[in-house]
C-alpha cells in the first residue's frame, strides 16, 4: 500500500535552492574579501541571505512534518538542511564579526579562506540535484565524486585555517588585532566543516537508498 502514496518531491526543490542559496552567501563573501569596501551594506546582503536560508529551513521542516511519506529518512533530512543552514549562519557569522570590529580590509588567509568554502559550497550546489536521481548510477557517481571534493577542500580548509592562525601569533601584531582574526578564522573554517558535515549526510544517503 504504501508504495502507491506518492512522495513528496519537492523536498528536493527546496534541498536546491537552500544549497544555491549557501553558495550565493559564500559567493557575496568572497566578493567582500575581494574589495572590503562598504562592509555594513554588504554584511546586510549577506544577512539576507542567511534569513532567506532560515525560512527554507523552516519550509523544510514544516513539510516534514506535514508529509505522511518522505522521499528521504526523516532524520537525514533534518539533519541535511540543518547543516546546510548552519553554513551560511557561520558566514554571516564571520562577516557580522567583521563588521563590529570594524576590520579595515581583509588578510591573505582569510581571503584564501572565503575562496576554499566558495568552491566547497559550489559542489552542493552541484550535488544537490543529483539526489532525484539516486536510480541513476552516472549520477550518484557525480554526486559520490561531489562529496570527495568537498573533503578535499575541508582539509585544504584546515591547513589555510592554521597557517592563518601561525601568522597571526608569529607577526608581531597587536594583541587586539589577532584576537578578532581568530574569531573570524574560526567562523570560516567551521563554516567549511560544515560543508563536509553536508557531504557525510549525502553519502549516508546514497547507501540507503542508491
Amino acid at each position: 500500500m504504501f508504495g502507491l502514496i506518492p512522495k513528496d518531491q519537492s523536498f528536493f526543490d527546496l534541498f536546491e535552492r537552500s544549497a544555491l542559496n549557501v553558495h550565493k552567501g559564500a559567493q557575496k563573501l568572497v566578493e567582500l574579501m575581494g574589495r572590503f569596501k562598504d562592509l555594513p551594506a554588504m554584511a546586510q546582503e549577506i544577512r539576507d541571505i542567511e534569513h532567506e536560508g532560515d525560512k527554507l529551513t523552516h519550509e523544510v521542516i514544516e513539510r516534514v512534518n506535514r508529509s505522511f511519506i518522505t522521499p528521504l529518512d526523516r532524520e537525514d533530512i533534518h539533519i541535511l538542511v540543518g547543516r546546510l543552514d548552519d553554513v551560511i549562519d557561520l558566514i554571516n557569522s564571520a562577516v557580522n564579526r567583521m563588521a563590529l570590529y570594524k576590520l579595515a580590509e581583509a588578510t591573505e588567509d582569510a581571503r584564501a579562506l572565503a575562496v576554499c568554502l566558495e568552491k566547497a559550497a559550489s559542489m552542493l550546489k552541484e550535488a544537490m540535484p543529483r539526489l532525484r536521481k539516486l536510480s541513476h548510477k552516472k549520477e550518484v557517481e557525480i554526486l559520490l565524486k561531489c562529496c570527495v571534493d568537498i573533503n578535499t577542500f575541508e582539509n585544504e580548509g584546515d591547513r589555510i585555517h592554521q597557517h592563518g592562525l601561525a601568522s597571526l601569533f608569529e607577526n608581531g601584531h597587536d594583541p587586539i588585532f589577532v584576537i578578532k582574526w581568530k574569531d573570524v578564522y574560526q567562523d570560516l573554517e567551521t563554516s567549511i566543516d560544515r560543508c563536509e558535515d553536508v557531504a557525510n549526510v549525502i553519502e549516508a544517503i546514497v547507501l540507503k537508498n542508491a
